[in-house]
C-alpha cells in the first residue's frame, strides 16, 4: 500500500481544494502495490538489460491462438454506430453488467465517418451474442476508451467531445471530467482490493501527450491532475491519431504500460499509485528517454522502441506479464514482446493500409489458458482467439 506521508499530504491539500465541490463516484475501496524500477536510456530496436524481471516467461502466447470466435457484432442497434475501438470486462456482476461481459466503445457513426461514435455495447461473453446499447451519449463523441471500475461505473474517453464521462453501472450518467484533458485516447482503472486504498483512473491524451489521473472513491487525490507530460503526438484526425494511447495496468506490478505510435514505443510508469503531483514524470523528446522528478518514488522505463511497432495504438498485457500491439501503419499487425523488451512473435492480421485493430483485451490465468478478445473495424465485429 502506498498510502505514505507523501501521498498523504497531497492528498489532504487536494481535498481541501475540492470540498466545496461535492463528493466523488463512490465505489469499493481499491489500491495498489509493486516494486520500483531504475530509469535507463536505450537505443532504437535495443531493450535495457538491467530491467529484465528476475522470472520472464518468453512463452509466445500470440503463436498458441489457432482459433478465432466471433463474439459478435459491434454495430449499435439503436443508432447504428460502428467502428469498435476499446474492449474493457466486467469483473463483477453489478447493475447491467454481469461478471465477464464486454463493453466495446464505438468511435464511428453509422455512416463510418471516424469520431462521430457515441455509443457503447455491451457483449458476450459467449460466441454469437447480438449488441446491447449500454450507453449512448454525445458526451462520449469519438468513443475511444471504456474503463470500468471495481464497482461497473463506466468512464468513457471521448476523443472529439474532450470529456472523460462517467456512467453508473446502469448506464446513467454521472458526471464528466474536462481539462486538463482535452482529446483522451485510453483509460484504465488502477484498482487493487485494500483497505483505505485509492482506486485511480488513468487517462492518456492524444492531443497535450500527458496522462492525466485522479481518485474515484474516497481515497487517494481526486483532482484530475496531469501526472506525465511529453509523449509526441502527430496531430493526425480520424483512424490516423497518433499519441499516447493503449494504456494498460499490472496490479502485481502497480506499473502503467502505454504505447506512442509517434515514436513506437512502450513505456512502463512504474510505482503508479504514486503518481500525485503535476508533471511527475516527462517524456523527453523521442520518447526514449525520460525525467522524473522522484525517481525513487516512481519513474519510466523503455520497454521497447522501433520496429516491428508501427504506429501502435492498442495493446494489453497476458497473464503472465508480457504485452500484444496492435500497429496500424504498414499493415495490421499484432506484436507480442515480452516484459524483459523480447520480441516473441507477430501476426499480421491484413495488409491493408486502412487501420482496423483497436481494441485488444487478454483473458486467462496462466499460459495454458490465455486468450485474446479484439475488435475490427473491417467487419464491425468482436472475436475471440483461443488456443
Amino acid at each position: 500500500m502506498f498510502w505514505n506521508h507523501r501521498a498523504a499530504l497531497v492528498v489532504v491539500t487536494a481535498l481541501l481544494a475540492t470540498s466545496a465541490c461535492g463528493g466523488n463516484n463512490s465505489v469499493p475501496p481499491a489500491g495498489s502495490a509493486g516494486n520500483s524500477m531504475s530509469q535507463l536510456l536505450n537505443r532504437p530496436g535495443e531493450q535495457p538489460s538491467d530491467v529484465k524481471p528476475a522470472n520472464v516467461d518468453t512463452t509466445s502466447i500470440l503463436k498458441r491462438l489457432k482459433k478465432s470466435v466471433v463474439i459478435g457484432s459491434t454495430v449499435d442497434p439503436t443508432n447504428g454506430d460502428m467502428g469498435p475501438t476499446s474492449i474493457n470486462i466486467a469483473g463483477t456482476t453489478l447493475g447491467k453488467l454481469k461478471k465477464g461481459q464486454l463493453v466495446v466503445c464505438n468511435y464511428a457513426d453509422s455512416s463510418g465517418t471516424a469520431g462521430n461514435g457515441t455509443t457503447t455495447e455491451i457483449l458476450g461473453p459467449g460466441a454469437n451474442t447480438q449488441p446491447v446499447t449500454f450507453v449512448a451519449d454525445a458526451r462520449i463523441k469519438g468513443c475511444d476508451g471504456d474503463a470500468l471500475s471495481s464497482g461497473n461505473f463506466m468512464y468513457a474517453a471521448g476523443h472529439t467531445s474532450g470529456l472523460l464521462s462517467a456512467f453508473t453501472n446502469k448506464g446513467k450518467f454521472y458526471k464528466s471530467y474536462g481539462p486538463p484533458l482535452q482529446a483522451p485516447s485510453s483509460d484504465v482503472d488502477a484498482s487493487n482490493p485494500g483497505l483505505y486504498s485509492a482506486e485511480y483512473m488513468f487517462t492518456t491524451d492524444s492531443k497535450t501527450g500527458s496522462i492525466v489521473s485522479f481518485s474515484i472513491n474516497n481515497y487517494g487525490n481526486p483532482r484530475p491532475t496531469q501526472v506525465v507530460t511529453g509523449f509526441d503526438v502527430n496531430n493526425g484526425s480520424g483512424w490516423n491519431v497518433l499519441g499516447p494511447s493503449g494504456i494498460q495496468y499490472s496490479k502485481k506490478l502497480d506499473a502503467l504500460y502505454v504505447v506512442d505510435g509517434v515514436d513506437d514505443t512502450i513505456v512502463q510508469i512504474t510505482h503508479a499509485s504514486n503518481l500525485l503531483v503535476k508533471d511527475e514524470i516527462t517524456i523527453l523528446p523521442g520518447g526514449t528517454t525520460f525525467k522524473c522528478k522522484h525517481k525513487s518514488v516512481t519513474c519510466a522505463n523503455l520497454i521497447y522502441h522501433g520496429s516491428p511497432l508501427n504506429g501502435p495504438v492498442a495493446m494489453t498485457i497476458l497473464p503472465n506479464g508480457n504485452l500484444i500491439v496492435a500497429n496500424t501503419i504498414g499493415g495490421n499487425k499484432l506484436v507480442e514482446v515480452a516484459a524483459n523488451g523480447q520480441v516473441l512473435d507477430t501476426r499480421t492480421i491484413d495488409k491493408s493500409s486502412i487501420p482496423h485493430i483497436f481494441g485488444l483485451r487478454a483473458i486467462g490465468s496462466s499460459d495454458s489458458n490465455a486468450a485474446l478478445y479484439l475488435t475490427d473495424t473491417k467487419t464491425n465485429k468482436l472475436y475471440l482467439w483461443k488456443q
